[in-house]
């Protein structure tokens, strides 16, 4: 197992020093899901939620908490973010929102954690834009599936 680096050598936590590291470009993209009732999909999907433009601002939602990540996460350095893009598409089969982040830097270190963030952010604003109606939707899959850039190069998880 790969040392942790957010441990010193006293097992005490800190935040990783990049300062040394080379400015990369870097990408990074998440995926997951919130499943619902096809009842509460098609509301999505109509457009016949109370609240408005569910999807809209999930999207909207989960480019900020992308923004908001080191914020969020006590280890995580702020970062230059470039791009954030999310795709939320409507599956029947599962049902549900299926939706996927992608974010990008040039930066000392890596943006895991925001597209994971944007992807988290976006489905819980879902599931508070459409609670009043299905209280019981779960979130999950929430995963890495590409990252790109610094010194340990490419990943991919099928």
């Amino acid at each position: 197992m790969a040392d942790l680096t957010h441990f010193d050598s006293r097992g005490q936590a800190h935040m990783v020093d990049v300062s040394e590291k080379p400015v990369t470009a870097r990408i990074a993209v998440a995926e997951g899901f919130i499943r619902m009732t096809a009842q509460t999909l098609a509301l999505i999907t109509q457009g016949r939620a109370g609240k408005g433009d569910v999807l809209g601002i999930a999207r909207v939602a989960g480019i900020m908490g992308a923004k908001k990540t080191a914020e969020l996460i006590p280890l995580c350095h702020p970062l230059p973010i470039t791009k954030v893009a999310l795709d939320l598409v409507a599956d029947d089969v599962l049902p549900g929102i299926r939706i996927t982040a992608t974010v990008k830097t040039g930066g000392q270190t890596g943006v895991e954690m925001e597209a994971l963030t944007a992807v988290s952010t976006a489905a819980l604003t879902v599931y508070d834009m459409v609670k009043a109606v299905q209280k019981d939707m779960e979130i999950g899959g929430i995963r890495l599936t590409l990252k790109d850039g610094g010194k340990s190069g490419r990943f991919e998880n099928p």
